[in-house]
């Protein structure tokens, strides 16, 4: 799939902006706060409808503006679909062929994206949270059956959780409707966890052979999905489903002290060995950026497996945190077959001869220039 154009409205710095790209590797030169990662954050949002950056979308509508404007043209093998999304203070609306969607959940999917920027660097070393985050914006674009789950999954805790509350402040008294609540939240969270260790396992097949190669034959990558259930006997929906909430029952007296539900995939973890050894915990600095960006070429080829066609590739000021080793087999793995949309400061520091006939363009304040 490509982005052929983009065309911008009021969003974050830009005023009115409309760009053509190529299929190729699309490079944008300018200094911080300039519009760079704006850009890519407006594609971002033609992919997941939401922000990479934040989670208030009133932030990306341009100062004193009520509306900020985002679409594009994207070509896949069959077809070529306009895709936008207006952003209003109330909200937002998403349409597909110039149709509006119900529900985003509906949006999601056509462009499909990875994202690599500075802050995935600690994907291996930062928190549960970032990993969980990580599984779940590549499944979800993939897989629009595991995104309804998990949009339901959290849409069915924040009930449970508020129900807890009412428990403890005794505006509430009837266990029998918690356990119901139970039963619903177990029965969503088997279908995410299910997803989540196929996924896991997908994703190491991908990226064991990469890994293997940036680090000369030396080192070997497993991952590991966590959850206090056992799933090392690859259990059945009803067998998972007995085994959760065996653990949410030794949890319950824990669960009506705090009034938050201690027990599901909202706390579940990805662990990342190197020759068996917790590579968080022991690895190299060095090992963790070969982890990751052994995750993000296979986060590329996985996609390309499951959907029958390459992602689009963001890399946001990446290549001035990489090595020139690991800039070589990341800029030789998307080579002539991926369309990239490159961020820097400088091209220098840059391994240009990975870069064939680029197209470069200037940001300058809100403004691109070819």
């Amino acid at each position: 799939m490509k982005l052929d154009h983009l065309s911008l409205s009021n969003f974050r710095n830009y005023t009115e902006e409309s760009v053509d790209f190529s299929p190729g590797i699309n490079v944008f030169i300018g200094e911080n706060a300039e519009g760079k990662t704006s850009l890519l954050e407006a594609i971002y949002m033609l992919s997941l409808a939401r922000s990479h950056r934040t989670s208030n979308e009133k932030e990306m509508i341009r100062w004193q503006t009520d509306a900020a404007y985002v679409s594009g043209r994207l070509t896949n093998k069959t077809s070529e679909i306009p895709l936008s999304i207006r952003l209003t203070k109330n909200g937002k609306i998403a349409k597909v062929n110039h149709l509006e969607q119900k529900r985003l959940s509906d949006f999601v999917g056509h462009l499909n994206v990875v994202l690599f920027a500075p802050e995935d660097l600690d994907l291996v070393k930062g928190s549960p949270q970032l990993r969980r985050k990580f599984i779940d914006r590549e499944l979800g674009q993939m897989n629009p059956v595991y995104l309804y789950e998990s949009v339901n999954y959290q849409r069915m805790m924040k009930q449970r959780n508020a129900y807890l509350k009412q428990l403890i402040q005794r505006e509430a008294t009837d266990k029998v409707y918690l356990e119901i609540l139970t039963e619903q939240l177990a029965t969503s969270a088997v279908q995410i966890i299910q997803h989540r260790q196929k996924f896991t396992q997908q994703l190491e097949k991908w990226a064991q052979p990469i890994h293997h190669r940036v680090s000369h034959g030396k080192e070997e990558l497993t991952l590991h999905y966590r959850s206090p259930v056992d799933l090392s006997d690859a259990p059945d929906d009803e067998t998972l489903y007995q085994r959760l909430m065996d653990k949410i029952a030794n949890a319950k007296e824990s669960e009506l002290q705090r009034g938050i539900t201690l027990v599901g995939p909202h706390r579940d973890d990805l662990t990342f060995k190197v020759n068996g050894r917790n590579v968080q915990k022991y690895g190299s600095q060095g090992q963790q950026r070969t982890t990751v960006l052994s995750m993000k070429l296979a986060e590329i080829e996985c996609m390309k497996a499951i959907t029958g066609d390459y992602p689009i590739l963001l890399l946001d000021d990446v290549l001035s945190e990489l090595d020139n080793e690991r800039q070589t087999h990341l800029l030789k793995s998307i080579e002539k077959k991926i369309q990239t949309f490159l961020t820097t400061t400088s091209l220098d520091g840059i391994q240009k001869n990975y870069i064939d006939e680029p197209r470069i363009y200037q940001i300058s304040d809100g403004k691109i220039e070819r």
